[in-house]
Parts: structure tokens; sequence; C-alpha cells
């Protein structure tokens, strides 16, 4: 099986598991949805102003959208892992690691909101905002962490890739067809969408060093500061941008 193909089986397998073992539990699969609800007014609040950019606007929704919405997966994690290996055969090998950079940030996100989940049904009573401080600081990782930020800048240069490749726009079309057909239409629409938000761009140097910037910043935060500072800097974050 080609390496990225693997990856991607690899990535689906781990997501597999993770929602199996919250199955038949309500309150984590409740408490792993309000994780992720908070996680995406975070990110909404912090790139507010490119959500707002006329140059940034589309790959900061489509990351906001793709990798840290509030809504369910299941469907294009299914499509991913029934169709790892026919991936390499119907798609381009840059088109194929695209796929698999985004498999990687998916299985490490739903690893860490499920750790996050866990801590947030066993820590207090409290505003949102405090409970996911405290969740972020139980589950401790600062690694994993930072190599999410580093897949997130990965699947961004991989897209922006794609954008140089001449004529691929055109061969997403025209795959329309044989990936519906194939059983890849979550893939097809998100590859797509990728192109076409990273293209408009003209190039995502500039975009990918905000989100390196600003996420290390959080980070930083989160696990740095003491708990009055960062509750503050979070609650100013999330006024600022209008976030309820």
């Amino acid at each position: 099986m080609d390496p990225a193909a693997s990856r991607i089986r690899e990535a689906m397998q781990a997501v597999s598991l993770l929602r199996a073992s919250r199955a038949g539990q309500p309150l984590l699969e409740q408490a792993c949805l309000e994780v992720k609800r908070f996680q995406a007014q975070r990110v909404k609040a912090t790139y507010s102003d490119l959500l707002h950019n006329l140059r940034y606007k589309g790959a900061a929704g489509f990351f906001l959208h793709e990798l840290y919405g509030e809504q369910d997966y299941a469907q294009r994690d299914q499509q991913f892992a029934r169709i790892a290996s026919t991936i390499a055969r119907l798609f381009p090998q840059a088109v194929v690691e695209t796929a698999a950079a985004l498999a990687e940030v998916h299985a490490l996100t739903e690893q860490l909101d499920d750790l996050m989940a866990r801590q947030w049904l066993a820590a207090p009573t409290g505003s949102a905002h405090v409970r996911y401080i405290q969740c972020w600081r139980a589950v401790a990782d600062r690694p994993a962490r930072l190599r999410q930020v580093e897949v997130v800048l990965q699947l961004g240069r991989e897209l922006n890739r794609l954008t140089s490749m001449r004529g691929l726009r055109s061969l997403l079309k025209m795959m329309r067809g044989p990936a519906a057909a194939a059983g890849l239409s979550s893939l097809q629409g998100f590859l797509e969408s990728g192109f076409d938000a990273f293209g408009s761009m003209r190039g995502a140097s500039e975009f990918l060093t905000l989100i390196k910037w600003r996420e290390s910043d959080w980070i930083a935060i989160l696990f740095d500061e003491d708990a009055v500072t960062c509750e503050t800097k979070l609650l100013q974050l999330l006024a600022s941008a209008d976030v309820d």
C-alpha cells in the first residue's frame, strides 16, 4: 500500500477506536461536543480578522469548517477508512499526500478532544472558558499540542502546493463522477473547496505564518500563564470577536 494511504488508514482506525470507546456513553459524547463547540468559538475569535479579510477569509473559513468545526465528520471518516488504498490509484500523489495530512490532523485533534472531554466531565461545574482552561491543563500534553499546530501547517502547505499544479483544478472537476462512483464524494468536496480557498490567496505563506504565531501564542498562554491571567485573556478574546 502507498505510504500516504497507510497513514490515512491508521489515522482513521485511531478515530474509529475513539468513537467506539465513547459509544453508549451519552454524557461523554455531550462533553466531547461541548469541547469542540468551545474550541470552534476560540478559533473563530482568534481569526476573526482573517475571516473578514478579502484575501484570507476563504482559507480561514475552510480551516474553521474542516478542522475545528463542531459538525459530525463521521461520513467523511467512513469514506476515508473504506477507500484508503483506492485513493492512491484514483488521484495524483500530491492529492494523496494532502488527504494523508488531513487524516493526521483529524486523528490528532480527535485524540486531544477525547482527552479533554473526559476531563470536562470530571471538572467542577463552571463557565465554559474556566472548564476549558482546567481541562487543557489537566491533559497537559504540550508536545501533542505543538504537533497539532505543525500538522495543520503541513496540511496548509500541501493545499498550497496543489494550487501551483497546472491543470489540477480542471482535473478535480473531471474527477467528480469517478470519485462519487468510488464513494469519495466527501474527499472530492474537501479537495475542491480547499483548492479554491487556497488558490484565491495567491500564496499561503503569510496566512500559515499567522496561524503558527497565533496558535503558538495560545499554547503558551494556556500552559504558562497563571489561571486569572489566562481566563482574562480568553474572555477578552471572545468578547472582542463577539463570540458567545
